[in-house]
């Protein structure tokens, strides 16, 4: 049961809470930036197009050969390999790929023991930090292939036309259109990942979660620190929600000028045109 004696122990350790939230919001954030360049590169390979064995696929006559040999020829292993990690961390949990990462992976690893920013422990905090990333990777990959393929043909036939290669139309072309229009998934991805880090607190990596295991210790509560904690969590979510809802509406105004609105009033504009071609046509008839 909840009691105000509880809440007055709990609040005796909101330094403790205060520290879980500059440990959650670093790891979220390193989450993120680590995680989005994986999700570049995995989004990268699943578009490409290197198939080794493609000469394979070509008789001596110059035909296109069906069954193993045609099917060879159209192997992609980089499109493979991305293929397959998106589809196992997408359909495994995050604790599991967690424990693997810090019980098998850094088990061998002698990390160094020194504290970021005073209290939190590096040794836990980077195996955290792999184990969210390569889990965030996988989903911001989707984000960013379907960017990418939302991105009009036309414009990568005009890049070949000016003499552009793959890599400089992927550049300056398909990429910045394409971050543009999933930056506000990358950035729902943050607040995602800003919930999700409380399992490292199974770890020992000292975030919101942690601090409420410590303070049960302390208090042998448990309802008011996880109020406390719901609290936190709210308010460091909340706002970053908004916040991106709010560069989100800013950042669909141009579209809605040239894309939206404006063919609306274009097409009502040819509409009332047509309206008046007519009934001018219609005048000069009865006047004749």
């Amino acid at each position: 049961m909840l009691s105000a004696h509880g809440f007055q122990a709990t609040f005796k350790y909101l330094g403790m809470f205060r520290d879980g939230l500059i440990c959650t919001v670093s790891l979220s954030a390193l989450t993120v930036l680590f995680g989005f360049i994986l999700a570049l590169l995995l989004a990268v390979l699943r578009l490409s197009n290197v198939c080794p064995f493609r000469a394979l696929g070509i008789d001596k006559n110059g035909m296109l050969r069906t069954g193993f040999l045609g099917k060879l020829s159209r192997f992609n292993p980089l499109k493979l390999f991305a293929t397959v990690y998106v589809e196992v961390f997408r359909a495994t949990p995050m604790l599991v790929q967690l424990f693997i990462v810090y019980y098998i992976v850094f088990a061998d690893v002698s990390l160094p023991t020194f504290k970021l920013f005073g209290f939190i422990r590096f040794e836990r905090f980077l195996p955290g930090v792999v184990a969210l990333s390569l889990n965030s990777g996988a989903y911001l990959s989707e984000i960013i292939r379907s960017g990418i393929q939302s991105i009009d043909g036309g414009q990568t036939e005009a890049a070949r036309s000016l003499g552009m290669s793959q890599v400089q139309n992927m550049r300056f072309i398909v990429l910045p259109q394409a971050i543009k229009n999933i930056l506000p998934a990358i950035a729902n991805e943050f607040v995602t990942i800003i919930k999700e880090s409380s399992i490292c607190y199974t770890i020992g990596v000292q975030e919101i979660m942690y601090a409420v295991s410590a303070v049960k210790g302390a208090t042998f509560s448990i309802g008011e620190p996880l109020i406390v904690a719901t609290c936190v969590y709210f308010c460091l979510t909340y706002p970053t929600s908004k916040i991106i809802a709010h560069f989100e509406k800013k950042m669909s105004v141009g579209d809605h000028r040239n894309g939206g609105d404006g063919g609306k009033k274009k097409k009502l504009k040819t509409e009332t045109d047509v309206l008046l071609m007519e009934q001018e046509r219609i005048k000069a008839k009865v006047k004749m």
